[in-house]
Order: C-alpha cells, then sequence, then structure tokens
C-alpha cells in the first residue's frame, strides 16, 4: 500500500494559503492607464495577482537586501 500524504496536514496548508487581509489601494488615471496597458500588453486576467506578485517579489527582495542586524 503506497504511503500517502496525511490528509489533516494537506487541510493545514490549504488553511494557511487563505487570504483573509483586505487591503484596498488607490491609483490616478495614469497609474491606472499604465496597468490597464500593462494587462493589455501582456494579457494579465487578474489585476489582484499582478498586484500581489508585484508587492511581495519588491518586499521580499526589500527583506534580502536589508538583512536584520545585531546591533
Amino acid at each position: 500500500m503506497p504511503v500517502g500524504i496525511d490528509p489533516e496536514y494537506l487541510k493545514k496548508q490549504k488553511a494557511a494559503l487563505v487570504r483573509r487581509h483586505r487591503q484596498v489601494i488607490y491609483l490616478n488615471d495614469s497609474e491606472m492607464a499604465a496597468i490597464d496597458r500593462y494587462c493589455d500588453k501582456f494579457r494579465v486576467g487578474t489585476k489582484a495577482v499582478l498586484y500581489r506578485e508585484a508587492i511581495m517579489e519588491k518586499v521580499l527582495s526589500e527583506l534580502d537586501d536589508n538583512p536584520p542586524t545585531l546591533f
């Protein structure tokens, strides 16, 4: 009998990925136009994914570039 992944583990992993924290941003007309052009050019269907990936990429790269110091 093959050993599978524990269903409880999968349930916990899925629960950890649920997005519960809503954030709202406001863009001016030129920023929105730029986003619309980008989405049209690169066939982005969901802007939420674009925003989330761009923000997290920036945040994680900044954290990698500026590790905590001891003093």
